[in-house]
């Protein structure tokens, strides 16, 4: 076969070419010169489609496939590299640290209590973090029976401060090469927005890890009457949107917390008591826990319930 001849053996007519080369042309104005899918649009595709088979069932899971928490693995991975440190951190107001004068035996008291293995230690307020305590140091003097010391000072350990808008991926390969398990997220003035542990940014790809320590997880929201629902203000809105009523997640501010949505209705911190209005669903949010930094626990009356109490 010549250079130029279709497999036919025949050559491509003026026309035929012309409207391939026509096809090319639209498809880069569409989608651009490099139009051809990545291979995470691959994959992602792939795995879209094996489900929908199996849902059918017209491919039914089998010896070798991957299972469906693989696949949710892979599908985590492959968006991975798209979160923040800020997407992922334990927010401040959750952080539990030890203040920098705490006795010996409160530390050891502050590790009973709340299981974790690092804790950051703190000047004053939460944005002087001065260094990290590491649990194992603390119990190795109950273990080896040594004299309590007077202060923390010997077991404090340099903290790794890292910025809110770091990426995952970076922080990830960065605390696997320095062998660091512990980072204190800052903002853009230096204060303590967050930290985040390896164990949250694995979490990220193979879901919650739940360990002897963990609490049983408790719903952030439930219905105490009906149409009246408690809630911690660290519910997602789109959470809330799903159970209750998908209008609650109509906010024009970039907020993604019951407790951030009544900030914003307010326009400050709101005091307890306060009873706010979420304007696009009818909803009321009245304020029941939480003090001048931060509102801890709302409640919630749907539209109904309000129009009956003026009735």
């Amino acid at each position: 076969m010549t250079e130029g001849e279709s497999s036919s053996g025949l050559r491509p007519r003026k026309d035929e070419t012309e409207d391939s080369r026509l096809w090319q042309r639209v498809k880069s104005l569409l989608f651009g010169r490099n139009h051809e899918p990545t291979l995470r649009e691959q994959l992602e595709e792939k795995i879209a489609e094996h489900e929908e088979d199996v849902e059918e069932g017209e491919a039914p899971d089998s010896e070798g496939d991957l299972s469906a928490i693989e696949r949710e693995m892979v599908r985590n991975l492959l968006h991975f590299s798209e979160h923040r440190v800020d997407d992922v951190m334990v927010p401040r107001a959750d952080i539990l640290g030890i203040k920098d004068d705490a006795s010996f035996e409160e530390a050891v008291a502050a590790f009973v209590e709340h299981g974790h293995s690092r804790m950051p230690v703190y000047k004053d307020t939460l944005d002087n973090i001065t260094g990290m305590i590491h649990v194992k140091d603390i119990f190795a003097v109950l273990a080896e029976g040594k004299e309590k010391p007077d202060s923390l000072e010997a077991f404090i350990r340099q903290p790794r401060f890292v910025p809110q808008s770091m990426g995952v991926m970076e922080l990830l390969d960065e605390m696997r090469r320095t062998r660091t398990h512990l980072a204190i997220v800052i903002d853009e003035y230096s204060g303590t927005e967050g930290l985040v542990t390896i164990e949250d940014l694995v979490e990220e790809i193979v879901g919650e890890i739940e360990d002897e320590h963990d609490d049983e997880p408790e719903a952030l929201f439930v219905e105490s009457s009906p149409g009246i629902w408690d809630a911690d203000a660290r519910s997602e809105l789109d959470d809330l949107a799903e159970a209750l009523d998908e209008k609650l997640s109509e906010v024009d501010e970039d907020v993604d917390t019951i407790g951030g949505l009544a900030f914003v209705l307010a326009g400050q911190v709101p005091d307890v008591g306060d009873v706010l209005i979420h304007p696009e669903s009818g909803w009321k949010i009245e304020i029941v826990e939480g003090d001048e930094r931060r509102v801890t626990r709302v409640r919630l009356y749907r539209p109904e319930v309000v129009g009956e109490a003026a009735g």
